[in-house]
């Protein structure tokens, strides 16, 4: 167990607690995101990211899956696996991950009803599992700005079709906030900050400048960059 699994609690209430839901992440695969034409695909990565680093900041269990890994989709972006080094993705050959057994009963393991979704692409690998999980009795939060598709129109009919069957559209910033819900929960605020300042543009560009400036902290350092070596085949 995470030392986080001491936190205060948050009220529920048709709200997404860390003790309510489980994050599903599909498809973040690169043949996937050469396809996206609707949203900028860096910050599709950046904001998947995001949501992961939340994910284990705030100890919610994570499903990540796979499709035809080698047959066509590649693996995993490395981003996301850095965040679960010791995480194996479910693979998959079905394009609706909610028609693989494996996927569904790490679903069920979890225990929970509510599912914090994003993949790839928004009008199959998201919009069918979405509409299944609901029929079969689960809450479904779509994570929009995670998400992407061939186009916008591709995309936003997409999004209509799962808000119409009763998902529920969120954002990966609005998701970690939902956990956080109050500065006051310290456990986690300096790792929240963290995911800002790294990960949510102006936002946490703010947030640096308010502590630098009007707090007097020491300035973010980030770990030094060093220039990979040649790889000994290209010498």
């Amino acid at each position: 167990m995470s030392p986080l699994s001491g936190r205060a609690r948050r009220s529920e209430k048709g709200l997404l607690t860390p003790d309510n839901c489980v994050v599903a992440l599909i498809d973040l695969q690169p043949q996937m995101l050469f396809g996206v034409a609707n949203f900028d695909r860096q910050a599709i990565i950046n904001n998947n990211v995001a949501l992961a680093k939340a994910a284990r900041v705030f100890d919610v269990p994570v499903i990540l899956s796979t499709v035809e890994t080698r047959g066509f989709s590649g693996h995993m972006w490395p981003q996301i696996q850095a965040v679960f080094p010791k995480q194996t993705p479910i693979e998959r050959t079905s394009m609706n991950s909610w028609d693989d057994d494996n996927f569904v009963a790490a679903v069920q393991k979890t225990g929970k009803k509510k599912i914090v979704l994003a993949g790839l692409w928004t009008e199959t690998c998201v919009a069918l599992p979405t509409v299944q999980a609901i029929h079969d009795g689960y809450e479904v939060y779509v994570v929009e700005d995670c998400c992407g598709d061939v186009s916008q129109l591709a995309h936003d009919n997409a999004m209509k079709r799962v808000i119409q069957a009763g998902a529920k559209p969120v954002t990966a910033l609005s998701v970690m906030l939902e956990w956080q819900r109050d500065w006051a929960h310290k456990d986690t605020y300096d790792a929240v900050m963290d995911i800002v300042k790294t990960h949510c543009g102006a936002y946490g560009v703010g947030v640096e400048y308010a502590y630098t400036m009007v707090h007097g902290a020491p300035e973010t350092r980030f770990p030094e960059y060093f220039v990979p070596a040649a790889a000994a085949e290209h010498k």
